[in-house]
């Protein structure tokens, strides 16, 4: 039987770590709390950043769940916990130690007015100094900061991983009984009732930290995705059903985004009881954010990126290098700039830019070099989300 071939799934991962510079770049301009903040952070753009916060990691990890579904049709468990180990966790470390530094650095010498030097500096990092408060609000040193999505992944796939082995052929009895569930109005409805029923009882009570073992909320969320994709992976009518809903998944989406941007634009003066008795509908709302905006992208995109190119290959190598870099670039970049008083929309097309041209700029070093590809995750260039072959002859997973 022929397997599917969800090239689909590569390019959407792409697009998504992506869209990550912009957000990043975004976060140095707005209200919310970051590691450094421009002069000229205002609430002006935040109705863009609102349009991709609540389901761009949600549906990174859906498409992991999925790739790590098409590689257990090629490795044993064992084999795949250990290529995923050596995958995830050395670009960590290396990241902890190498890559994310600068971004605690300038965070502390913006925020505490720290003088020290970096050399200074780096003997506090890696001696988990955790001094650099502002009342009660301390740095955790060291940290992943954007890296922790790395470090979730591997934890999801190590449980997911188990999970499997310990299932065996009942997973995928699981699978295809999902995949039937799924189907019509089930598609949109049940994944964002899992959603809501994570919000009203886990997000007061423990909120985001990217902090692993007392994130609990997010973990509700981000592991249901995961194991969703793992479960859907080959589930063909699935996806097809997902390219048919597209336009009402659109429409859903952005009406849950506009609804949820007027809520959260209301002054503080004008949040009178009655208006404040919405909260639990614009939470359900919040999650129909979520999954709506999943299931646009993977519509539109099984229906019009389903398909092989060099470039896919390339950037599918490119990717997670970038997206290593991109954040530490971003607020290095950000501090460095600050004296030049630049006009935000300049500053900000430029930090982009400049993001994406060093970024890639390392990325063809780094390719090239055998030592330094396991520090950036690189292995192979192969689709996760491709047709895979024979046991016996089977190309290496990513």
């Amino acid at each position: 039987m022929t397997k599917p071939r969800l090239y689909f799934l590569d390019w959407i991962r792409i697009f998504a770590f992506f869209v990550l510079i912009f957000y990043h770049t975004g976060m140095y301009y707005v209200t919310w709390d970051w590691h450094v903040k421009s002069p000229y952070a205002s609430d002006a753009i935040e109705p863009l950043m609102i349009l991709s916060s609540p389901w761009r990691l949600g549906l990174l990890f859906m498409i992991s769940g999925v790739a790590t579904a098409f590689m257990l049709q090629k490795l044993r468990v064992g084999a795949l916990l250990k290529q995923r180990s050596w995958r995830l966790l050395v670009p960590l470390i290396f990241g902890m130690f190498v890559i994310v530094p600068p971004q605690s650095y300038f965070e502390v010498v913006e925020k505490v007015a720290y003088h020290g030097s970096y050399a200074e500096f780096m003997r506090l990092y890696v001696s988990s100094y955790h001094g650099f408060c502002r009342g009660a609000d301390c740095l955790r040193m060291p940290t992943w900061n954007h890296l922790w999505f790395v470090a979730y992944l591997w934890a999801y796939t190590m449980i997911g991983g188990l999970i499997v082995w310990l299932l065996g052929a009942r997973f995928q009895r699981l699978s295809d009984a999902l995949g039937r569930l799924l189907s019509g109005w089930r598609i949109i409805v049940l994944p964002v009732i899992v959603l809501a029923v994570a919000r009203y009882t886990l997000a007061d009570r423990f909120p985001t930290t990217h902090a692993l073992v007392d994130d609990w909320y997010s973990h509700a969320q981000y592991f249901f995705l995961f194991a969703l994709g793992a479960l859907l992976a080959m589930q063909t009518g699935f996806w097809a059903r997902v390219d048919a809903l597209r336009w009402t998944s659109l429409g859903l989406w952005l009406c849950s985004w506009a609804l949820i941007v007027c809520y959260w634009s209301i002054p503080e003066a004008l949040a009178t009881p009655e208006v404040l008795q919405w909260k639990p509908v614009m939470r359900a709302i919040y999650c129909l954010c979520q999954w709506a905006p999943i299931l646009t992208v993977c519509g539109f995109g099984h229906r019009h990126l389903n398909f092989d190119s060099a470039k896919r290959r390339y950037l599918t190598e490119a990717v997670f290098p970038v997206y290593i870099l991109h954040q530490t670039l971003i607020v290095s970049m950000a501090h460095w700039m600050r004296p030049i008083k630049l006009a935000p929309g300049i500053e900000g097309t430029f930090l982009i830019v400049l993001t994406f041209g060093i970024s890639f700029g390392v990325f063809e070093v780094v390719r090239r070099i055998g030592v330094l590809r396991p520090l950036f995750g690189l292995t192979s260039q192969t689709s996760a989300y491709a047709a895979q072959a024979p046991a016996a002859v089977a190309t290496p997973a990513r």
